[in-house]
């Protein structure tokens, strides 16, 4: 499997901190799967308060995990938003819609992407879901609240779907985390009518499977992409970044809504994809957000490529 990059825009670039860093062109990170071909498209990137991300974290190790690679702890924290597209026979799959219109002012370029590839919203057949959070759902309606992929047929996991679609969630979710249930809620009430729900082990679509892997959200899902002898498995937000995700899966991260569930999740995914060879697509992972997972010393880490 070949990977080719291919810079499109001016946008955002991945980054473990230092939002004031230079920002180098985005770019299109593609490569063929048997007669599939996959590629993640920038959505532009997140701006996050270190403590959103490392309260939970055991405090002297993590401090000095961050002196290793030369990075403050007093940085924001700037992950890049990688959306996966997919083409295969006569479909066009993305899964998750981006954060769209009015989430951040550093997020919502995939229509832009989209164009600069030569795919008009109306053209993709399928929108499957990793989970509901506002950068990964909020791009299915644009400024009108119209749906932006009106011609899609759109796909979450049950458990999922019931959880932001209650209306009882805004009033137990933690206080910061509300606004982000009020906008899951109304997106999935403008799809619910024709959303597919689905849960651990179906197959969506020939050559894509759901995979269960909760922590991040409670219903979070990934994707084994398979055609003949070769697999790709899109993750996500199972694992948040190739930084300390990788090299501690078991710290808990402030962005997890079960800490504990969300690191074993993890430890068991980067062991599995290190395993099997199985080329990882993160959401937030840098460079495209594609490559390999490999073991280093008690952990492990991304290889882009």
């Amino acid at each position: 499997m070949q990977i080719t990059r291919r810079t499109l825009l001016t946008g955002a670039a991945a980054g473990i901190a230092a939002a004031s860093l230079p920002r180098a062109g985005w770019t299109a990170t593609e490569f063929a799967l048997g007669d599939m071909q996959v590629m993640t498209l920038s959505d532009g990137f997140l701006t996050q308060p270190p403590e959103f991300r490392y309260t939970p974290m055991p405090e002297e190790a993590l401090h000095a995990y961050l002196a290793e690679q030369g990075v403050s702890s007093d940085a924001p924290i700037t992950p890049p938003c990688n959306v996966t597209l997919m083409r295969h026979e006569d479909r066009i799959v993305l899964f998750d819609a981006g954060a769209g219109p009015g989430f951040t002012g550093t997020t919502g370029e995939l229509l832009d992407a989209l164009s600069a590839i030569g795919i008009d919203p109306g053209d993709v057949t399928h929108v499957v879901f990793t989970h509901a959070h506002g950068d990964h759902l909020w791009g299915v309606l644009d400024d009108f609240d119209d749906l932006v992929f009106s011609n899609a047929q759109h796909m979450m996991g049950r458990a999922e779907f019931g959880y932001w679609a209650d209306p009882a969630t805004v009033d137990s979710i933690r206080e910061e985390r509300k606004a982000m249930a009020v906008g899951a809620k109304r997106r999935l009430d403008a799809i619910a009518d024709g959303i597919t729900l689905f849960d651990d082990g179906a197959e969506l679509l020939p050559g894509v499977a759901a995979r269960a892997t909760p922590g991040h959200t409670a219903g979070h899902m990934s994707f084994e992409l398979r055609s003949g002898s070769e697999a790709a498995m899109v993750i996500g937000d199972a694992v948040l970044n190739e930084f300390f995700s990788c090299a501690h899966p078991d710290w808990p991260d402030g962005a997890d809504t079960d800490h504990a569930l969300a690191a074993e999740t993890r430890m068991s995914l980067l062991d599995q994809l290190a395993h099997d060879k199985t080329r990882a697509i993160g959401f937030h992972l840098g460079n495209g957000g594609i490559g390999h997972i490999e073991r280093k010393d008690s952990g492990f880490r991304f290889v882009a490529g």
